[in-house]
């Protein structure tokens, strides 16, 4: 492997991120190739009930993925069960608490703006065809979730996840977004021995970046396309991030360039951009 090839898989692949206890951040654009997105876990149960934090000039977002936790900040407290979320406005302190155990994603971007701070219900995200709804066809079927998006005020933070069909391709067409957003995945509910394929590139001829992953890894597209792929009998499931350049201007989730050669039938993301 090329020197240069080592420093990008540093920078833009990040292994077991879900491995400690409490509060960890695994990204920040300090250690990888992100401008503004950092994202962490906390990991909470009966060796450890709570942590508190501020979140200083970042905006952040908290997405429950197992259990159950009391988040409280701004004067607001709500209790967070699987799949809702939680926005939280910059200069903020936070408190998360559970009372048996809790596996939170953090997101997290640098804003100038206050932006209010929002609950999210994924009983609600569910029912609405705008925020959840299926994409893609024959080999790229997938099921989409959008938690921190059109429903939520903000000033970078987009976020939500999917879960492809046994043996299916996501985020295909491949496309990217690299003028207007950053994004990461992170990838759960795969439990051993299912993994995917994951693939960031800006040669299209022969990818960049071509890796394994599985529940818990996270990879980083600071450009190009990234689609992926499940092994057969197994679904790819991930969590995706983004975080847009310019603050609100570019905070748009589907406007995308698809990859010269895979246009027909458009991205299968529109409408998540109604």
């Amino acid at each position: 492997m090329s020197t240069q090839a080592e420093v990008a898989l540093e920078k833009m692949v990040f292994r077991k991120t879900n491995g400690q206890k409490g509060r960890h951040l695994a990204v920040t654009p300090r250690n990888s190739t992100m401008r503004h997105l950092s994202y962490g876990r906390i990991i909470l149960d009966a060796s450890q009930r709570s942590v508190s934090f501020s979140n200083g000039e970042q905006e952040t977002g908290l997405i429950c993925l197992s259990g159950k936790a009391t988040v409280k900040a701004e004067g607001q407290e709500v209790e967070l069960g699987r799949f809702d979320a939680v926005y939280v406005p910059r200069d903020s302190s936070i408190e998360v608490a559970t009372s048996n155990t809790v596996d939170i994603a953090e997101f997290s971007a640098d804003v100038e703006g206050k932006y209010p701070w929002k609950v999210v219900r994924y009983a609600e995200v569910s029912n609405d065809a705008g925020l959840k709804f299926v994409t893609g066809s024959a080999g790229s079927k997938r099921d989409l979730s959008m938690l921190i998006a059109k429903n939520v005020e903000a000033g970078r933070l987009v976020a939500g996840f999917t879960y492809s069909d046994p043996g299916n391709w996501t985020s295909w067409p491949p496309h990217e977004h690299a003028t207007m957003l950053e994004e990461m995945y992170v990838y759960f509910d795969m439990p051993e021995p299912a993994y995917g394929i994951q693939l960031v590139y800006n040669d299209t001829q022969y990818p960049e970046l071509v890796t394994v992953v599985r529940d818990g890894d996270a990879v980083l597209m600071p450009s190009g396309y990234h689609p992926n792929v499940s092994v057969p009998g197994h679904r790819i499931a991930f969590l995706w991030a983004m975080a847009a350049h310019r603050e609100v201007e570019d905070r748009q989730f589907g406007v995308v360039n698809v990859q010269p050669g895979f246009q027909q039938g458009g991205s299968g993301l529109e409408v998540g951009r109604k």
